[in-house]
């Protein structure tokens, strides 16, 4: 699995473009997996820090509960207001692995703009995959990326 450094090191003009995506809005979309292998869609909010990429849960939240389960998760960042697409649609696909070890528990809390507001899961993704969609003039634009693999961009008029 790749960290998100990683992923920017491996793909350094797409990774940036990502990432701002991400950071342009506060929430955005997880897709997890039931127990019954059936997708579910839940609100979340990402970090970075570091070389890492985190999101968190309340405790006892069922997409917590999925991802303890099935690490295997999609993220769709919020494409803002409008239908104008202005630097794209972005999606990550992950492996979410559940932080455990009090020591990174404490790195993670130590990074965060503030305490946490109550109990809570914390998960790192490992990335397995990044998509970024643009509209351009006529056509979309779409560039793809895989751990260990080039960029691939494809235009689809």
């Amino acid at each position: 699995m790749t960290t998100w450094q990683e992923f920017e090191q491996q793909a350094p003009d797409l990774a940036p473009r990502i990432r701002a995506r991400f950071e342009a809005h506060k929430h955005h979309v997880l897709a997890t997996l039931t127990r019954d292998g059936s997708p579910r869609v839940s609100g979340t909010e990402v970090d970075f820090q570091g070389p890492e990429l985190f999101l968190g849960s309340m405790a006892g939240a069922v997409k917590a509960a999925d991802l303890r389960r099935d690490g295997r998760c999609a993220l769709h960042s919020n494409p803002g207001p409008g239908t104008d697409m202005v630097g794209g649609d972005a999606k990550l696909s992950s492996r979410a692995v559940e932080l455990t070890d009090p020591a990174e528990i404490a790195a993670y809390e130590a990074a965060l703009p503030g305490p946490p507001p109550g109990p809570y899961h914390a998960f790192r993704l490992e990335l397995t995959g990044a998509v970024l969609t643009e509209v351009a003039d006529d056509h979309l634009v779409i560039s793809s990326w895989r751990p260990g693999e080039a960029v691939r961009v494809v235009e689809r008029r």
